[in-house]
């Protein structure tokens, strides 16, 4: 079912989404990905959702041994205006595509430099993963004009945030850090998954903090863990990572 043209997701992003990789028929950190849309929806103060039935359609989605599948959640149908009053029930939308081929950058490592465009500051949405994403549009149009691989954001106040669709960890001094996310920013499933197995301190750094960064990774829920073998042109070690991925379950 496609959205309707009433519906608040289409007209003000008023919305919650997540992106799942399907391996052997399974959908992969598939609690996490659901705490993440409840915790979405409570904080955007959304109706009731029948969570057992979407997740019923979530596995019916299930089409293939490997696929993603993606979730949109929209606070349901309204007229117009902002206000949510009187919205009807929240309603899901579910898509599914190929995985895109990773290998490359998985074995070999990726590029990464600073962006110019820096996230606005919201701690109300700091963490969601909803469904207004203008400013990663346009960071994949200044990636694609600068000719790198992925782009490391700041938000307003210089704070190190995260990649394009990635959230970023940085080795240090034999230690893991990972930003702490309260201004802007995704708290991805990956990310979580990989604070409940590793200790990682939660960090809030400036650019000058990783000017001494010895390694450095992206994740995401397709990816997995993707190492940066140079950022901001300075080349980076990558077996701290290959020592990472050794000790935690993806």
């Amino acid at each position: 079912m496609a959205p309707g043209i009433a519906d608040r997701s289409f007209n003000y992003g008023d919305g919650v989404f997540t992106t799942m990789l399907v391996r052997d028929g399974q959908v992969q950190l598939w609690p996490l990905h659901l705490s993440r849309l409840q915790l979405g929806a409570q904080r955007l103060g959304f109706g009731p959702v029948d969570w057992e039935k979407l997740q019923q359609d979530v596995f019916a989605t299930i089409s293939s041994a490997h696929q993603v599948i993606k979730l949109l959640l929209s606070r349901g149908e309204g007229g117009r205006g902002y206000s949510p009053a009187g919205i009807s029930q929240p309603h899901w939308y579910i898509s599914q595509s190929v995985v895109p081929d990773y290998a490359a950058a998985l074995e070999q490592g990726i590029s990464i430099e600073t962006a110019e465009l820096t996230l606005s500051v919201q701690p109300l949405l700091a963490g969601l993963k909803h469904n207004n994403r203008l400013e990663q549009v346009l960071l994949k149009q200044e990636q694609a004009r600068r000719g790198v691989d992925d782009l490391l954001v700041l938000d307003q106040l210089g704070f190190v945030t995260e990649a394009i669709s990635a959230n970023v960890f940085f080795y240090r001094a034999g230690h893991w850090y990972t930003p702490e996310l309260t201004r802007a920013g995704v708290a991805g499933v990956m990310r979580e998954q990989l604070l409940s197995q590793a200790a990682v301190a939660l960090v809030n750094w400036q650019q000058h903090d990783i000017k001494q960064v010895e390694a450095m990774f992206i994740c995401n829920a397709l990816m997995g863990i993707v190492p940066i073998r140079q950022l901001d042109r300075r080349t980076l070690d990558i077996t701290p990572v290959q020592q990472f991925i050794r000790q935690v379950v993806c």
